[in-house]
């Protein structure tokens, strides 16, 4: 028994290491291409500059990518003959975007050192690095994600929530990939940036009673009854291109723009978290930046598998 709980002793960390051998490192690149993190800064700030609302974008990118099996710039393929994408999914279609971004940065990223950093890496970087341009939080994004070789219409559509989804779906559907009520609502906070097309939140617009008066005939005019499907409303009315808690204190006063924002705070479970990050940003920007790093880490291609893409929006 003793020389058995021996060998245990001496194998047990091995086994540790060789089971830790292949998860996520902040330094990654640090040898094999050690200014990468340089040069997707660079350019994201460039073109968050040139358009602030991409900086949502972006992240919007980096969610829609990790949500759909898991973090492997699936969301970046382009349709073939072998598989139909995510592009043009029901949460995706004619609102997704920032591919020409991401584009350039990969560009830059191969010249630099070529076949060496994947699409998704550099969207989980992209997408901090937009944050921050914004006003938000910065996080140590863990490196060493491989891109997948295929993408799935079916998947995007099953597993991404729409603006129409009730509390009970949001947190289905963020349980599903092991994230909590409370990391559901801080990544929801993200919706502080960017905008939404009139025709997902037409019907909360003009059907809804939890919804402030004044916020809804302001919205009104640039969503009609019929018409303007993809005239733009900011997500965040306050503050809409800085990173801030200002969006838990317009759901305190009913001025949610989805029905999915709204159901944050209207008299359910979530309520109390959307008071704490309303009185409290700090305590909102600590918990949506350790939520990015966990959302980050959903099932990542890792070692051997999938593929490091020289064009982001096809296989080699």
């Amino acid at each position: 028994m003793a020389n058995i709980s021996l060998v245990l002793l001496i194998i047990f960390p091995f086994l540790l290491r060789l089971s830790s051998a292949q998860s996520l490192s902040a330094n990654f690149y640090s040898s094999s291409c050690p200014n990468v993190l340089s040069v997707i800064k660079t350019a994201v700030n460039s073109a968050v500059s040139s358009e602030a609302r991409m900086g949502a974008s972006l992240l919007r990118l980096h969610f829609h990518d990790c949500f759909v099996n898991g973090c492997d710039a699936s969301v970046l393929l382009d349709d073939t003959s072998n598989f139909t994408g995510e592009k043009t999914a029901g949460p995706n279609s004619g609102s997704i975007r920032g591919f020409d971004v991401i584009d350039t940065i990969k560009t830059q990223v191969e010249s630099s050192c070529a076949g060496i950093v994947s699409c998704a890496d550099i969207l989980a970087v992209a997408a901090r690095d937009s944050v921050v341009k914004l006003g938000g939080p910065s996080w140590t994004v863990l490196l060493g994600r491989r891109d997948s070789t295929t993408a799935s219409l079916s998947a995007a559509n099953s597993n991404l929530p729409g603006p129409t989804s009730s509390l009970s779906a949001l947190i289905s559907s963020f349980s599903n990939k092991g994230l909590t009520a409370r990391e559901m609502v801080a990544l929801s906070g993200s919706h502080t940036i960017g905008q939404a097309r009139c025709t997902t939140f037409r019907t909360r617009l003009y059907n809804e009673a939890n919804i402030n008066a004044s916020f809804a005939t302001t919205v009104k005019a640039n969503c009609p009854q019929s018409g303007g499907d993809n005239n733009l409303s900011p997500l965040d009315i306050t503050s809409p291109t800085s990173f801030d808690n200002a969006y838990y204190k317009n759901l305190q006063i009913q001025k949610g723009l989805l029905h999915s924002d709204q159901v944050l705070f209207n008299g359910g479970s979530t309520d109390s978290i959307v008071n704490t990050y309303s009185s409290n940003s700090a305590t909102f920007s600590t918990d949506f930046a350790n939520a990015m790093v966990k959302m980050g880490n959903l099932s990542p291609l890792t070692g051997t598998n999938g593929q490091i893409r020289k064009n982001c929006r096809k296989t080699n």
